[in-house]
């Protein structure tokens, strides 16, 4: 163990449920949760219930006429309100939706201030990471930011520096947004390029506002990237600026839809890459924060073949004893699968790759897009970082 560790979860946060067809199915959490109680991870953990956000929390990051809209559109889920993004396209109205959603903000709070208190080093909630929901309206799939709120909610309790970094295969716009005039917190993206996915937005030329210049790092990365592409790119960006900001709290999203098979975006990631991600922030938590790290999901739409794997393996590494990739996916759980969703479910916690990377130092080369990519955002963000944007 790496020191008591922290899930925060309930059955109560399946129910953000955007109904039958919708891609963010509650499914990929339960599953994740029946894998990781399988594997034995959920016995290295602390679990607590979830409790739920009051308004007075929710509007430290969102205004109370949002607040009172999603209470509405909960109560009334067949009128939409595309004022406030509700009952669009992507964010469809559910009944109970504010509950939920209010539920989801507290059990990240909860994970933030477990850390910040200390009784726990790392503090997790899978069922959040809704990092795309802006002050003012809901967005891709997010109604509440509880990752936005979580950090605000550190703010406010005497955290001086907070880090975010968000590995979703989408940009952490709401995040960036909430924070973009903060310089207490950093935010760090890596997600597939706007001009290739939604929201469109997270160019390297974002790099934070008035007072708050260099507290933005995004890094685009082409459609097509995998393993060693993302992992070069991660390496030769965040762990530099997350040193440099020196934050006292490391909080991550961890949405897997960077994997080949998510039917969303166009990476390439494997399980194996994810989990390599994973060990990496928790290493990073442990050299600059002492080990303060709260750990959320976000997206994710392959529901049976990734979710479930890549969150079990977060969890098991926020529990201090990560899981061997050759480690057999328990028969039990494969069986349930089969009988509920006429699936053949993976065998193994692995995709069968070694997430080797080639490291930023030997050199630069200009005839890749991945490589443009990474150099755009150290040259856009290391010099406002007090950092060298060369090798």
């Amino acid at each position: 163990m790496s020191g008591e560790a922290l899930l925060v979860f309930d059955d109560g946060l399946t129910a953000y449920d955007f109904g039958r067809g919708h891609p963010m199915s509650p499914i990929r959490v339960e599953l994740t949760i029946k894998l990781a109680r399988a594997l034995g991870v959920l016995d290295q953990l602390k679990v607590v219930p979830a409790p739920t956000a009051d308004d007075a929390l929710l509007e430290t990051v969102h205004t109370p006429e949002y607040v009172a809209a999603v209470k509405s559109a909960g109560e009334h889920p067949d009128e939409a309100d595309p004022v406030h993004g509700l009952g669009t396209s992507d964010t469809y109205c559910f009944p109970r939706m504010h509950e939920v959603s209010a539920q989801i903000v507290g059990a990240s709070v909860e994970a933030a201030r477990a850390v910040w208190e200390g009784d726990v080093l790392h503090a997790a909630n899978i069922a959040g990471g809704l990092h795309h929901a802006m002050p003012n309206q809901a967005s891709g799939f997010c109604v509440y930011n509880d990752p936005a709120i979580a950090i605000q909610w550190l703010l406010d309790h005497g955290a001086e520096r907070v880090a975010y970094v968000d590995v979703d295969v989408h940009h952490g716009d709401g995040v960036q947004t909430v924070f973009y005039n903060d310089p207490r917190v950093l935010t760090v993206s890596l997600h597939e390029s706007p001009t290739t996915l939604f929201p469109g937005t997270g160019s390297a030329g974002e790099t934070g506002g008035p007072g708050a210049e260099g507290t933005a790092v995004n890094v685009a990365l082409p459609p097509g990237t995998g393993d060693a592409g993302w992992l070069r790119a991660f390496h030769a960006v965040v762990p530099d600026v997350v040193r440099a900001f020196r934050p006292q709290v490391l909080v991550t999203q961890h949405g897997c839809d960077s994997h080949v098979e998510d039917p969303l975006a166009h990476l390439t990631k494997t399980i194996d890459g994810q989990r390599a991600a994973y060990a990496a922030l928790h290493d990073l938590a442990h050299e600059v924060t002492d080990g303060k790290w709260v750990a959320t999901g976000g997206g994710g739409y392959a529901i049976i073949d990734v979710v479930p794997r890549a969150w079990t393996h977060l969890l098991a590494i926020v529990a201090g004893d990560p899981i061997d990739p050759l480690t057999p996916v328990p028969e039990g759980w494969r069986e349930e699968v089969q009988i509920r969703f006429g699936r053949v479910a993976p065998m193994r916690m692995t995709d069968g790759q070694d997430a080797k990377y080639v490291d930023w130092s030997t050199g630069y080369n200009p005839n890749t897009w991945l490589d443009r990519s990474i150099k755009a955002t150290r040259d856009a963000s290391f010099p406002l970082l007090g950092l060298d944007s060369t090798y």
